[in-house]
C-alpha cells in the first residue's frame, strides 16, 4: 500500500530536474540573448555555491579559497585559450585549480576553524599579488587579453559543468565518502578513531570540488576581452558561494542550489538599480539568515512540511 506513494517521491524530483534540464538545454533557441547571458550569471554562480558546499556542508570547514580556484582558471584561459581548444583549455582550468587545492588542503587542512579560514582567504590574496608583481616585474604588463567565445558556446559549457557538478554532489552524498565527510563534521576526532583517514579524505574531496570552480572561470574568462589580477582574483568570488550556501541551507543538495539563484539573480537586479548598496543588502540578509534561519531556505520548506504532518497528528 505504501509503494506507490514512495516511488512517486522519489520520481518527482528527477522529472522535474530533467525538465528543467530540458527547458534549459533548448533556451538559446526560443529565448531572448539576454535571457541567455542572465542564465549563464545565475548558473555560474550556482556551480561556485554547489562546488563549495561538496566539501565545506558536510566537513563545517569553512572555506574562501574559491577565488583562488575560480582566478587560476581564468588565468588558464588567458594563457592557453589561443592555442588549445576550449574543452581543453576549460578542463586544464580545473585540474590546475584541484592541483592548487591539493597542495593547499595538504599543507593546511589539518587546521582548523578560524585558522582554516584565515589561510584559505589569505591564498587568494597571496596568488593575486604573486601575479601582480610577475606581471609588474617580469611581464612588463599587467592583465591579459582573452579570446572570445560566443554567449551560446559559454552557456552550454556552463550548463554542461553544471550538470557534472550537480552529479558528482549527488554520488558523494551517497558513498562511503560523504559518509566519511559526514562523520568529520559531526566529530573528527571520533571518525579518526573509527578508522577514517580525515586528512586524505579531506585533501581528495576539497580538491575535486575546486576542478569545477577553476573550469568555471576558464569558461567565462572568455566573456571578457581583458582579465587582471584584481578581476581574476576578486573576493566576491571567495564570500558569495559561502552566503549563497548558507542562505539556501546545507542540509539537502538543492538547498545550495536555490541560494545561487536566487542570490544571483538579487545580484543582477540590484547592482543595476543600488550599484554602490548591492553589497550592503547582501551584509543584511546574511545577517538576518544567521539569526532567524540558521538551516537556510532548506530548513524554512521542512518547517512549512512539518506543519501539516503535525496538525493531522494531533487530530488522531
Amino acid at each position: 500500500m505504501n509503494i506507490a506513494p514512495v516511488t512517486s517521491k522519489r520520481l518527482f524530483p528527477l522529472g522535474l530536474l530533467f525538465l528543467v534540464l530540458i527547458l534549459l538545454s533548448t533556451l538559446p533557441i526560443y529565448g531572448p540573448k539576454y535571457a541567455v547571458i542572465l542564465l549563464t550569471d545565475i548558473l555560474l554562480y550556482v556551480i561556485l555555491a554547489l562546488s563549495w558546499a561538496i566539501f565545506s556542508g558536510p566537513t563545517g570547514y569553512i572555506s574562501l579559497a574559491s577565488a583562488a580556484f575560480f582566478g587560476a582558471g581564468m588565468y588558464t584561459s588567458a594563457f592557453l585559450g589561443k592555442a588549445l581548444p576550449l574543452f581543453v583549455v576549460v578542463g586544464i582550468g580545473g585540474l590546475i585549480s584541484s592541483c592548487l587545492a591539493f597542495m593547499a588542503g595538504t599543507l593546511t587542512l589539518r587546521l582548523r576553524g578560524m585558522y582554516f579560514i584565515m589561510f584559505t582567504f589569505g591564498l587568494s590574496q597571496l596568488i593575486k599579488h604573486l601575479i601582480l608583481w610577475w606581471e609588474a616585474h617580469v611581464s612588463g604588463t599587467i592583465g591579459r587579453f582573452v579570446i572570445i567565445i560566443d554567449v551560446i558556446t559559454v552557456y552550454y559549457v556552463i550548463l554542461v559543468l553544471f550538470v557534472m557538478a550537480l552529479l558528482i554532489a549527488y554520488l558523494i552524498r551517497r558513498s562511503r565518502l560523504g559518509l566519511a565527510l559526514q562523520s568529520i563534521g559531526e566529530n573528527e576526532d571520533a571518525a579518526a578513531h573509527r578508522g577514517v583517514n580525515v586528512t586524505v579524505v579531506k585533501v581528495i574531496t576539497f580538491a575535486l570540488s575546486a576542478f569545477f570552480i577553476g573550469a568555471a572561470g576558464a569558461i567565462m574568462a572568455t566573456r571578457w576581452t581583458y582579465i587582471d589580477p584584481s578581476i581574476s582574483f576578486n573576493p566576491l568570488y571567495s564570500f558569495m558561494p559561502v552566503l549563497m550556501a548558507i542562505f539556501g541551507g546545507l542540509g539537502q543538495l538543492y538547498g545550495p542550489i536555490i541560494g545561487g539563484v536566487i542570490f544571483a539573480y538579487l545580484e543582477e537586479v540590484l547592482i543595476t538599480r543600488f550599484a554602490y548598496y548591492y553589497m550592503l543588502f547582501f551584509g543584511i540578509i546574511l545577517v538576518i539568515v544567521i539569526l532567524y534561519l540558521p538551516n537556510g531556505f532548506v530548513g524554512l520548506i521542512q518547517k512549512w512540511r512539518k506543519r501539516p504532518l503535525e496538525g493531522q497528528h494531533a487530530s488522531t
